[in-house]
């Protein structure tokens, strides 16, 4: 703040002074004052425009913020590009925290020896660097001459830096120092005080950038944590479902457990172990190739032992990750088969007693992370639980048996069991009944009952107790803890009789005494098969203790409520296993109903009008249809209705519904699961729309599937909106399941009788050739070779040029025949089962290459332009690289034979793990009703051409058939009169023979 110059009227001097002396002083005076005016109306323009000017760099400051709000450098950048700018200093630096040292993040104007040493140095809190003064003290350090401060020691960087005055302001964020900004100047020349404050606005900015980027980082990485956590819990709830769904099972949540450890853990394949004490078992595995699975099995049941995976895993009771195991043991069973180099085994631990081992293997070195080794933990400790639910199930079977004999023999026993017996299927009234009856047989005021729920205890019954205490209580749920005697009767499973809670030092139910004003309490647990199901528990309003043969009446009355508890969990059981014996006959009826008409006729029609109906019945529905699907439009048709009105099956008709393209059947069909939408009017669909006007609601579609493909799909409808109960889904996947078999044999009918007409065909052509081929090749071949062989041997003296040609091409055309002859054997060995692949290591290039080198001569002949094109880096593959060029030689052979003008080309490449080769002409084409069948013995596109050009229509068909047995796929695409393009596809390694030939 500028202090107001007060200007005093000059003294009076002891002499007269004149008029014009006086007007002189005046003068002076103003103009003093008017220079005094000038001045400060010049420094405060400045000020203005280094306002505005730092106005100015702190919103350019702020644009690079909200630019960069996920990007810290470009605003630390800017920033000390603006404070030295903007205070005058020669260079400027930031350091942010990392742990206990701070690193230079950003700087303007040092050389870059400085920044690489400060790189390497990072400063600690400290007196002897600013930025470590800074950092300890979180406050402003300011020195105006650091050769003068006896305590700055940082000087090999003030001499890369040339630096004498410096600033250092914190960046601080709650109070903590997350970084410092320093200026410098290579003269002692102090900062201002505005400019302080201008790099303290300049620090704040640099925090909010900091935090931006720090909140945007733990957004991004707590949405990675949530994913991962939401893929375990899913993991985990279809475990604990499929607990839920199959308690006297084990099979299928094994199955699960293996099959999400691989997918979670990116395994190469998990297995569960159960070990019975003596000896491992397998019991699930997922993922395992065959030859592992076959080692495991000719290895176990195994002692566990030390020097092994599983039993150091079993017998130290610890998880076990090992990054190599070819390092870690000597031997490890199925490691060659299986590929295994990372395994992670995990125990399963019953009450601190190893039962089993979750393993899963990589096939690459590493450890697994902690979080996947706790994942597998959460597997274990759920395999566990469906373990030890099966035990209990069977327990709780055992124990109802013994419950229903000590029932009969305890149905004499006093009132109470009257009682028991009125009220078997209501609970209310025994409680009731008891908690008074104990009251005035114990002489005591008051009475109360808790039956757990979860891990609480609330009220059930109460008796003597006033009002307010009741509803203290029922708002109170009561704990298993040492507070309340109840508490502690739950905890210990005991009775517990305190003789006056006044002189309990752990008694905490303070409030309740207060208001109910009792002294003693009695409190004995309800035990059910040691279990702790409730308390009973009753007090005096004077320190009065109960005697030993009213506690041991309290504890008969104890067991009585045990008995009414489970009378009534008995009969809801019963109840439910009744209604579900009686869904479960009727659902059998209809499926037997089903099955007999499935079994009865072949009459499509009928067995899908008996499917629908018994579906939409059993299913309580109003409506059903079954879909079959086209394989060839890829479309689903309508074949069978249960009611619906024609109008609807009309407009069901006129929907053309595709795998995927539906919200129901379609959906289904790609999932390849039950869909189901409970309120059709949610769902925004066209394929709906005939359905909502109709009155229907709710549906529920089954894909009916076979051996990997999809056969139909079966829908029932419901005017009522809702979820289907999960019993409806599984009955409706069963009707699925006839479905497909109806259809199955339906087709299988067609097919069969297709195909015997088929092979009368192709047996009457095949017969046809093998006589003109006996009768005209076989024996003039013999002569045909022989002599030509002969003549050109000059047995019969030396022939002319001339004749010597013609020999030439006579023994080309028995060549050919040779060939002929050659297709024929194949074709017969393929028929016969008799053709196999000599399976070995091939380079697609050379197969290429070799036959190029064979008919690129025949290309030249006919003047065709002969392309070829391979893909440079294909892998080594693996199959009968021989019965490949066999086939890519007949492929060009042909194209070559039928282009009489423009080119040829090969092309190969490799995708996805199949190599594909192209063969391109610009030949005649094919039309498309003959693209199928040029594939078939003996069967050609155009006989005319064929009889131009040759051919005896094996070639395509036995080359089908080596591709096939190969696991792969040829094909054709072609138009009359724009040439062809035949393509086959091969695994890259073919290990096996598929099918036979």
């Amino acid at each position: 703040m500028k202090r107001r110059r007060t200007v005093k009227p000059p003294r009076r001097s002891a002499t007269t002074t004149t008029p014009q002396t006086s007007d002189k002083k005046k003068i002076a005076l103003l103009t003093r004052k008017l220079n005094n005016a000038l001045a400060r109306q010049t420094a405060t323009s400045r000020e203005l425009s280094e306002a505005q000017e730092q106005q100015t760099a702190t919103a350019d400051v702020l644009k690079v913020i909200s630019r960069s709000k996920f990007e810290l450098q470009p605003v630390l950048d800017a920033l000390v590009e603006s404070a030295t700018r903007l205070c005058e200093a020669e260079n400027s630096f930031i350091f942010l925290r990392d742990g206990e040292v701070y690193r230079l993040a950003a700087n303007h104007g040092f050389s870059p020896q400085f920044e690489q040493y400060v790189k390497e140095h990072p400063v600690p809190p400290g007196r002897e660097t600013l930025a470590g003064r800074v950092a300890l003290g979180a406050g402003v350090v300011h020195i105006p001459d650091v050769l003068a401060d006896p305590e700055f020691t940082w000087h090999e960087s003030q001499r890369l830096g040339g630096f004498r005055a410096m600033l250092g302001v914190p960046l601080l964020r709650d109070g903590s120092c997350v970084g410092v900004i320093a200026l410098t100047r290579a003269t002692p020349r102090p900062f201002t005080t505005k400019q302080i404050e201008l790099v303290a606005t300049f620090a704040d900015q640099a925090v909010i950038a900091i935090e931006n980027v720090r909140l945007f980082d733990e957004a991004q990485a707590r949405n990675r944590e949530l994913t991962e956590a939401l893929e375990q819990q899913t993991a985990t709830s279809e475990i604990l479902r499929v607990i839920s769904s199959s308690p006297p099972d084990l099979q299928p949540v094994f199955d699960v457990i293996v099959t999400n450890a691989v997918r979670l853990c990116g395994s190469l394949a998990s297995c569960v172990w159960r070990f019975d004490g003596e000896l491992i078992h397998l019991v699930a595995q997922h993922n395992l190739p065959p030859g592992a699975l076959d080692v495991y099995r000719r290895t176990y049941p195994l002692a566990p032992s030390k020097d092994k995976l599983l039993g150091q895993a079993l017998l130290d009771r610890r998880p076990i990750n090992i990054a190599d195991v070819l390092t870690a043991y000597r031997y490890s069973v199925g490691q060659r088969e299986l590929g295994q180099r990372s395994v992670l085994a995990v125990p399963m631990l019953r009450e601190g007693v190893a039962i089993g081992v979750i393993a899963t293997s990589r096939n690459e070195p590493g450890l697994f992370p902690e979080k996947q080794v706790e994942l597998l933990k959460s597997f274990a400790d759920q395999a566990v639980i469906a373990i030890e639910n099966v035990r209990l199930f069977d327990e709780v079977q055992a124990r109802s048996r013994e419950l229903a004999e000590s029932l009969e023999q305890q149905t004499a026993t006093a009132d109470m069991l009257q009682v028991i017996s009125r009220s078997t299927f209501d609970l209310q009234p025994v409680l009731d009944t008891l908690v008074e009856s104990a009251a005035g047989l114990c002489e005591a005021e008051n009475t109360v009952i808790f039956l757990r729920d979860g891990d609480l205890y609330p009220v059930a019954a109460i008796h003597g107790y006033s009002r307010e205490l009741e509803e203290y209580a029922k708002q109170h749920p009561m704990s298993p803890d040492r507070g309340s005697a109840a508490g502690r009767a739950a905890l210990e499973g005991k009775v517990v009789h305190i003789p006056d809670v006044l002189a309990d030092p752990d008694y905490a139910w303070i409030k309740a005494q207060k208001l109910a004003n009792y002294r003693t309490v009695l409190a004995v647990p309800l035990l059910r098969d040691g279990n702790c199901v409730g308390v009973m528990s009753m007090t005096r309003n004077v320190p009065r203790p109960f005697t030993a043969k009213q506690i041991e009446l309290v504890t008969i009355f104890a067991d009585q409520a045990v008995i009414a508890i489970e009378n009534v969990r008995l009969f809801d059981e019963v109840q439910v296993r009744t209604e579900e014996l009686a869904k479960s006959v009727e659902e059998l009826r209809a499926l037997g109903d089903v099955s007999q008409a499935v079994n009865s006729t072949l009459d499509l029609e009928t067995v899908l009008s008996t499917i629908v109906a018994k579906a939409v019945q059993l299913s309580e529905t109003e409506a059903g249809t079954i879909y079959v699907f086209n394989a060839e439009t890829q479309k689903f048709e309508l074949r069978s209705t249960y009611g619906m009105d024609d109008t609807l099956i009309a407009a069901i008709k006129e929907r053309h519904i595709r795998i995927g393209g539906d919200p129901g059947v379609g959906q289904a069909a790609a999932n390849r699961a039950p869909v189901q939408i409970p309120d059709v009017r949610k769902v925004p669909s066209e394929h709906l729309e005939a359905l909502v006007r109709a009155g229907f609601r709710a549906l529920l579609a089954v894909p009916l599937l076979g051996a990997n493909r999809i056969v139909g799909a079966l829908v029932v409808r419901r005017r009522k909106p809702g979820e289907f109960p999960k019993s409806t889904v599984d009955l409706l996947e069963t009707f699925a399941d006839q479905s497909v078999l109806a259809i199955q044999n339906a087709r299988l009918f067609r097919e069969i009788e297709k195909k015997s007409r088929e092979l009368e065909i192709a047996s009457k052509h095949k017969s046809q050739f093998l006589a003109n081929m006996s009768h005209e090749l076989r024996t003039p071949l013999n002569a045909i070779l022989g002599y030509a062989e002969l003549m050109l041997d000059s047995i019969y003296g030396e022939p002319s040029d001339k004749m010597r040609a013609v020999l030439v091409r006579l023994q080309a055309s028995g060549r050919h025949l040779l060939g002929l002859i050659n297709d024929v054997l194949d074709l017969s060995k393929i028929e016969a089962g008799q053709l196999t692949l000599s399976l070995d290591d091939y380079s697609l290039g050379d197969v290429v290459q070799g036959v190029v080198s064979a008919v690129e001569p025949l290309a030249a002949e006919k003047l065709l332009v002969f392309k070829v094109e391979v893909a440079p880096g294909l892998p080594t593959g693996r199959g009968d690289g021989r019965r490949l060029s066999q086939v890519l030689l007949n492929l060009v052979g042909n194209a070559i034979k039928f282009t009489d003008k423009g080119e040829v080309a090969i092309r190969a490449s490799v995708t996805n793990g199949a190599f594909t080769v192209a063969v391109c002409d610009t030949g005649p084409g094919i039309a498309a009703a003959d693209q199928a069948k040029i594939f078939e013995e003996f069967q050609q596109a155009d006989s005319s051409i064929t009889r131009e050009k040759g051919g005896t229509g094996l070639g395509l068909s036995i080359a089908k058939r080596i591709i096939e047995m190969h696991g792969g796929r040829i094909w054709v695409e072609s138009e009359p009169g724009k040439g062809s393009t035949f393509y086959f596809t091969v695994p890259v390694r073919v290990e096996a023979q598929t099918g036979q030939a």
